[in-house]
């Protein structure tokens, strides 16, 4: 596995390809993702091979895209949606993009609990054939903090069992989920259940700590804390898991921390890079994310 920067997940809008590929190479990130829509524009602008060169000398690997469509519209928007991203996916596919991302409502006040599993699940399967041909993983995220259900008419997924039953409904095997430890802590489950999640399920993964005066329960996003920062969630501990089981994925912290705002965005991606370093190395990990022999030992 390997440390990926995610502009997006760090709050960073307008940014340009050239500086998060800076950002990455000076403070150890080996992936980043991608605007897959903003870089389809300068490749209609400058060209594919121009467009890339830089990504392409910094030797980075495309860890993310977020799927650049509204995949819950209505059925015949959503049929507009499929076609338009069916037209960016070649392009995914020249970039090495292989992992796209959706992220899954924990509620909802259109449909109850079980209309909106099939929903999904028939949205979701549209999605992973769609990607298939491209060699394109879809990674679905589960969110578990309570206070995104709060005021809606019905609950939807929002913990790791139901997510894994949703996915293992989905035909295209390319479905799978994006692991943020976040979530699986507000959800009430432990860095251990990442063990009941098969593999090939295992599309991304998402790193942050938690703050020790906050119950998961209560805890909202905003609260989302630097990797080992605190260590109530045990990010270490989770990338050991992680290893063991072979992931080589990438793995995006997400701190969404209040001490982010106000600094530059180089200062911003320094101090997620040495947080997530240090987790790295208590996890007993390589540079290239795998254990080491004294802590597979």
């Amino acid at each position: 596995m390997y440390k990926n920067l995610s502009p997006r997940a760090l709050g960073f809008a307008g940014i340009v390809p050239s500086e998060i590929i800076e950002l990455a190479l000076s403070y150890g990130f080996k992936g980043m993702d991608l605007d897959l829509v903003d870089f389809g524009q300068s490749v209609a602008a400058n060209g594919l091979d121009k467009s890339r060169r830089l990504i392409d000398s910094a030797k980075l690997k495309i860890g993310n895209f977020l799927l650049p469509i509204d995949w819950l519209a209505e059925e015949t928007r959503f049929k507009i949606e499929l076609v338009r991203l069916g037209e960016l996916l070649p392009l995914a596919k020249a970039l090495g993009c292989e992992r796209a991302l959706a992220i899954m409502a924990p509620a909802s006040d259109e449909r109850p609990y079980h209309e909106n599993f099939e929903f999904h699940r028939k949205r979701l399967s549209e999605l992973g054939r769609t990607l298939e041909p491209h060699g394109i993983r879809l990674a679905v995220e589960f969110m578990g903090t309570a206070h995104l259900r709060r005021d809606k008419q019905f609950e939807f997924i929002h913990d790791l069992n139901a997510a894994l039953t949703l996915v293992g409904m989905i035909p295209a095997k390319n479905v799978g989920l994006l692991v943020d430890v976040w979530h699986l802590h507000t959800s009430g489950g432990s860095i251990e259940d990442i063990r009941k999640i098969p593999l090939e399920r295992i599309v991304s993964v998402q790193l942050a700590d938690a703050p020790v005066d906050v119950p998961p329960e209560a805890c909202e996003n905003g609260d989302r804390r630097l990797p080992g920062e605190t260590g109530v969630i045990d990010c270490a501990a989770a990338l050991t898991i992680l290893a063991e089981m072979g992931y080589d994925g990438p793995v995006t912290p997400e701190p969404l921390a209040k001490r982010l705002t106000g600094i530059s965005r180089q200062a911003a991606v320094k101090l997620v890079g040495e947080s997530l370093e240090g987790v790295w190395k208590a996890a007993g990990l390589s540079p290239e994310g795998k254990l080491s022999a004294i802590a597979a030992g």
